[in-house]
């Protein structure tokens, strides 16, 4: 077998090279929301991506790659996931208000009076891609345009040390989405297990950074 085939050998759980696997670092975290994560096609094999650690940390979780989406099939309740009374879900998108970038004709629709006291009846929708393939994403798939924004409140600097941000603010994926899940759920202290071992996520990489930064020859191959 050559180099270059050991090197693909990836893991079956979290895509990675086995040899930068991070299955170590999910952390299952139970929470009543249903998340659907629409990710762009360049994020797939992006090393520093947070996304795929989120999916496999929430259980309550669909990850979809795309740019355009099949939006009424994925936004419809999968049998067994509406609530005791039977009422179906609220479809909420993870993105800041944009009005003065909204189409003409569209706005994005009021969410249902009560609906966030059940976080149950939730599901939140996540673009996981930079600024601009988000924004591609959103206007490519008008329904998205039409849904009821989430937007984070008091939100800290970020921890996502291994990617380039304008702002200290602009937080990775899966640090958004577990500030929207806490905010969702009133509990500031229920996504902190996730967050932690985000953290180790970071560490584990920027010590690859610092394996290539001094020429050593025993850097996996992400």
């Amino acid at each position: 077998m050559t180099p270059s085939r050991i090197r693909r050998l990836a893991c079956t759980t979290c895509l990675r090279p086995q040899s930068a696997c991070i299955c170590c670092w999910v952390t299952p975290v139970e929470q009543a929301v249903e998340v659907l994560i629409l990710q762009h096609p360049l994020e797939v094999d992006n090393p520093k991506g947070s996304a795929r650690l989120l999916h496999l940390s929430l259980p309550r979780s669909r990850l979809v790659t795309g740019e355009v989406f099949d939006l009424p099939a994925l936004l419809a309740d999968l049998p067994g996931t509406r609530n005791a009374s039977g009422s179906p879900k609220h479809n909420l998108l993870l993105y800041p208000q944009t009005p003065q970038n909204q189409p003409p004709g569209i706005a994005p629709l009021e969410l249902a009076p009560g609906a966030v006291d059940d976080p149950a009846r939730l599901r939140l929708v996540v673009l996981d891609g930079t600024w601009r393939k988000s924004r591609k994403m959103l206007y490519s798939n008008p329904l998205l345009q039409q849904l009821p924004r989430l937007t984070l409140q008091d939100v800290g600097a970020s921890h996502y040390l291994i990617r380039k941000a304008h702002r200290p603010d602009q937080l990775s994926t899966l640090e958004a989405t577990c500030a929207a899940l806490a905010q969702l759920h009133g509990d500031a202290g229920l996504l902190q297990p996730l967050l932690g071992a985000f953290n180790n996520f970071v560490t584990q990489q920027m010590g690859y950074r610092t394996l290539r930064s001094t020429g050593s020859n025993h850097i996996p191959n992400n």
